[in-house]
């Protein structure tokens, strides 16, 4: 198949960028979209241009390091899937692809699809350590949680905060981020000793990196390739209100 990528190139962050098209042949249709891109860069480089940047790790869907706005969708056309899981049987042949980084002032753009996530780390450092010691694994273990707690705390831990919830969102909100990385220890023994304070600088650091609020379009549940519900949000605020009192 054939296809012609329109893609966001920007040599550096205070560099003005631009659509760039670029006419790919012989795709597979087995190729994940990344080998695509791979390709291309291979054809650029013998050409004496320079490739298109874009940030990968395990290509498994596990790293939360990929991240392409595809055709007007975060991770592209399909759900419940991160970049490095999409192949090119998605697509048709002869097809335009147009291909950009997130876009969110808390995400500025390093170079071309590269964009600079530290907000996140600083976001779950705000949150500190967990204090309690609760021994090693089988000591952790014997400690009695409900199945229902267990069940959602480990929906909660699946984020792996790769930034579609914002990059979708129409006012770059975090919410669902931090509202599953709040979730994952508020519903937890282990997360107890400092549940309220957690909350507090995690939400208070959230608004200091220039993340817009929620208005619950329900967006970034729709987009998270690990489909990560927006209850979670309700809980983060509850949460948060009861850590002001």
């Amino acid at each position: 198949m054939r296809v012609t990528l329109k893609i966001w190139r920007q040599k550096e962050a205070d560099s003005p960028g631009f659509f760039e098209r670029h006419p790919v042949e012989k795709v597979s249709e087995d190729m994940s979209f990344f080998e695509m891109l791979d390709m291309l860069n291979d054809q650029l480089v013998l050409a004496g241009k320079t490739p298109i940047a874009f940030d990968h790790d395990c290509r498994e869907g596990i790293c939360g390091t990929c991240g392409l706005f595809i055709n007007g969708r975060a991770h592209g056309p399909l759900t419940g899937i991160t970049t490095c899981q999409l192949h090119m049987r998605s697509f048709k042949d002869g097809e335009t692809i147009v291909v950009e980084p997130w876009r969110a002032k808390a995400f500025p753009v390093i170079k071309d699809l590269i964009v600079d996530r530290i907000s996140f780390d600083r976001i779950m450092e705000a949150g500190g350590y967990v204090s309690i010691n609760t021994g090693g694994t089988p000591d952790a273990n014997e400690i009695p949680i409900p199945k229902a707690n267990a069940d959602e705390a480990m929906d909660a831990a699946a984020c792996i905060g790769c930034g579609a919830c914002v990059a979708t969102c129409k006012n770059s909100s975090a919410m669902l981020f931090v509202s599953a990385k709040v979730s994952q220890l508020a519903l937890l023994p282990q997360g107890q000793p400092e549940r309220e304070i957690r909350v507090s600088n995690m939400v208070t650091q959230m608004d200091k990196e220039g993340f817009g609020s929620c208005t619950n379009t329900g967006a970034c549940e729709v987009e998270c390739p690990k489909e990560i519900s927006i209850i979670h949000i309700a809980r983060l605020n509850r949460e948060f209100i009861k850590s002001s009192f």
